[in-house]
């Protein structure tokens, strides 16, 4: 078992794409009205009717305001298009070739690189305050979760689910699996503390060969399993 790297079919800490150009800024453009001395009544009433109204220099609603929903692919700045916060993907298939990375500016460079990964399945991300760029490429779009939330976790999962969270996707225990799907590229499964992406937050991951057994302890952030037959609470 190895708990310092990860198997190829995920990349981590090698860049697989090459960051473009950074995230639309959002620019607001605020118009004046200009004012003039009038020296008659009737003047002033003209002006007054010719004046444009308030809200027509006034932003829209979400103008200059970081979304907490990503649809589609792109580079995007952190803090001005995207609120940092922990993020979820859902409903990846494999040649959707979804991926993201965090890095700390736009520069593009390697040096610029914080995280990143492929995903298959459902995955989550922690966009920190301190990230400059999020980039994303083919994944079904992103939602802001609640890093607190509780839920009904399943006592089993599909073996290709991706990356669950530990109480709220999927019930902390033992669970055991079969093992790889016929069609897949070998079963892998991932214990981590967060969402980062970082190599660090690895607790233990492993391609079993045949039966695979894992214990979810209640202290984990999130387990992820790609190409298993399905688990079950053994």
């Amino acid at each position: 078992m190895s708990q310092t790297t990860r198997t190829s079919w995920i990349a981590r800490t090698t860049r697989t794409k090459v960051l473009t150009s950074c995230g639309a800024a959002i620019a607001l453009v605020t118009l004046s009205a200009c004012s003039g001395a009038d020296t008659t009544a009737d003047k002033g009433a003209d002006a007054a009717a010719s004046k444009p109204a308030a809200a027509s220099s006034a932003p829209a609603p979400d103008a200059g305001k970081a979304k907490s929903a990503i649809k589609g692919s792109g580079t995007f700045q952190v803090g001005s298009d995207v609120q940092p916060g922990l993020y979820r993907s859902t409903g990846n298939k494999a040649d959707d070739n979804c991926y993201w990375e965090r890095a700390k500016d736009s520069k593009g460079e390697a040096e610029s690189l914080i995280d990143n990964a492929n995903a298959v399945g459902s995955t989550y991300v922690a966009i920190a305050a301190t990230d400059k760029i999020f980039k994303t490429e083919g994944c079904k779009g992103w939602e802001l979760v609640d890093p607190k939330a509780t839920g009904t976790p399943k006592a089993e999962m599909s073996g290709k689910a991706g990356m669950l969270k530990v109480g709220v996707d999927v019930a902390p225990g033992t669970y055991k699996s079969a093992g790889s799907t016929e069609d897949g590229t070998g079963c892998y499964w991932e214990r981590t503390k967060d969402a980062s992406g970082s190599v660090d937050t690895i607790i233990a991951n492993e391609n079993p060969e045949g039966q695979a057994v894992v214990t979810i302890e209640a202290g984990d952030g999130f387990f992820t399993t790609v190409d298993c037959q399905d688990w079950k609470k053994a």
